[in-house]
Formats: C-alpha cells, sequence, structure tokens
C-alpha cells in the first residue's frame, strides 16, 4: 500500500515537474527576446493598451484553465466509476489512482491562471488527493465527497467572476 502511495505521489511530481518547465511560446533560435522595459529615453505610449493587453492574456489563460480543469473533472469522475465498479479489494487501488491522476491534471491545467482560479483548484487537488489516500487505506472506504464539492462550487464561482 505505501509503495503504491510512493509511486502514485512520485508520479504527481514528475508530472508538476514537466509542466512546470513548459514554455507555451517557442523561441527561434538566433533571434533576440524583446526586452520587457521601455528604454527610459522612448516616450511612453500605449501604458493602458499594454496593461489591457496583458490583463486580457491572463484572462484568456484563466478561462481556459476553468475550461480544462472542468473537462478534467468530468472525465476523472467517469473514470472513477468505472474503477468503482472492479469492486474491493482490488479496485479500491484503482480508485485510489485514479483520484491521484485526477488531482495531478487539475494542477498541470491550473498553472498559470489567476489567484481565485489557482487557489479553488489547489482545493480540488487537495481534496481529490484524500479520497485517493482514504481509498488506498481500505478496500470497503466511502470517503465523503462533501469537502470536493464545496471546492468544486468555489471553483465554479472563481471561474464566472474570470
Amino acid at each position: 500500500m505505501n509503495r503504491t502511495r510512493l509511486v502514485l505521489s512520485g508520479l504527481a511530481v514528475a508530472a508538476a515537474i514537466a509542466m512546470s518547465g513548459c514554455d507555451p511560446q517557442p523561441k527561434t533560435e538566433g533571434t533576440a527576446p524583446s526586452p520587457s522595459t521601455v528604454p527610459s529615453s522612448a516616450a511612453p505610449t500605449g501604458g493602458a493598451a499594454t496593461t489591457a493587453t496583458s490583463a486580457a492574456a491572463i484572462d484568456a489563460v484563466t478561462v481556459k484553465a476553468c475550461a480544462d480543469i472542468e473537462k478534467d473533472i468530468k472525465d476523472n469522475a467517469a473514470k472513477i466509476t468505472k474503477a468503482e465498479k472492479i469492486g474491493p479489494p482490488a479496485g479500491h487501488f484503482a480508485v485510489s489512482a485514479q483520484w491521484a491522476a485526477g488531482s495531478v491534471a487539475i494542477l498541470a491545467h491550473s498553472m498559470g491562471a489567476n489567484q481565485a482560479v489557482s487557489a479553488a483548484s489547489e482545493k480540488i487537488q487537495n481534496e481529490m488527493m484524500s479520497l485517493s489516500d482514504a481509498y488506498n487505506k481500505s478496500a470497503d472506504a466511502k470517503p465523503s465527497k462533501k469537502a470536493l464539492e464545496a471546492a468544486m462550487k468555489e471553483l465554479d464561482t472563481a471561474c464566472s467572476a474570470a
């Protein structure tokens, strides 16, 4: 049981590390990156437009994160249902593994989202890992999903505000 937890935790960490190194915009060789600051000798023009563009880009990332996380939750629910049909004693390992895998998907898709969505998705991820742990401990586990449902409502609220 501890070995399964160790393997799943290792996979979750590996996925998080792999996703943190992703660069959404590949750089071409031989091209210098554009400076992020305006030289002091240049006249400041379009400051508000630049800020609005940045905010729009962040909002687009947040909207995409919300859509991806909602899809992850639905996909995970379907896979959990399928894993539960296996039944104890072996089925609880499949359910535990699926909760852990679902939590990693949530974590991966929440990167770059605004603070409210990131916080809500982190709560969902933590609740999924708690469910994974509960199923890993007992073949007859029937843990409550109320905390997960509350975290999902918080995510819906955060996503609707984005």
